[in-house]
């Protein structure tokens, strides 16, 4: 019988990449108040929205103007600034949350959240810039393991600052 190696990290397996996307009912929205609130850059995919509206591959009413450039309707994304980037498309290739257009209202509890820390001490400053941004309160949880708010953005989406 015999073994198989187990792969070292330079042969093994490439990680997948990935982003983390939101339903919203207005994305670009939600993409202002994200990238606000997580100091990341709104992506600028105008230079290829422009350019697949050129080769017909894109019809205009699946666009929007968004800061003064062509974006795409129902789609927007923020990266971290200092991931790297696709030039040509303005699209992160790494930390991103992509935010698409859906037609129904959230309705029930997030089975998925974003946990912000924003460091020792800061957590009330930082749930006020929040709330200034748009976000709300719901509730202040202090337990054994811990202590954080409980928050919602502008659609209601829940995330918690620690």
């Amino acid at each position: 019988m015999t073994q198989t190696p187990s792969p070292t990290p330079s042969s093994g397996p490439t990680p997948v990449h990935w982003k983390l996307v939101v339903d919203a009912g207005d994305p670009h929205a939600q993409a202002d108040f994200w990238a606000a609130a997580l100091r990341y850059e709104v992506e600028d995919n105008s230079a290829f929205v422009e350019r697949l509206l050129e080769l017909g591959a894109l019809p205009a009413a699946a666009t929007v103007e968004f800061h003064g450039r062509r974006a795409f309707r129902d789609l927007i994304a923020v990266r971290h600034p200092d991931d790297p980037y696709d030039k040509e498309r303005g699209t992160g290739l790494g930390r991103r949350l992509l935010f698409q257009r859906v037609p129904e209202a959230k309705s029930v509890k997030n089975r998925l959240h974003l946990d912000l820390h924003p460091g020792d001490g800061r957590r009330d400053g930082e749930v006020e810039r929040l709330v200034g941004l748009g976000a709300s309160v719901l509730r202040r949880v202090k337990e054994p393991a811990g202590e954080w708010v409980v928050m919602a953005d502008p659609e209601g989406n829940e995330f918690c600052v620690q």
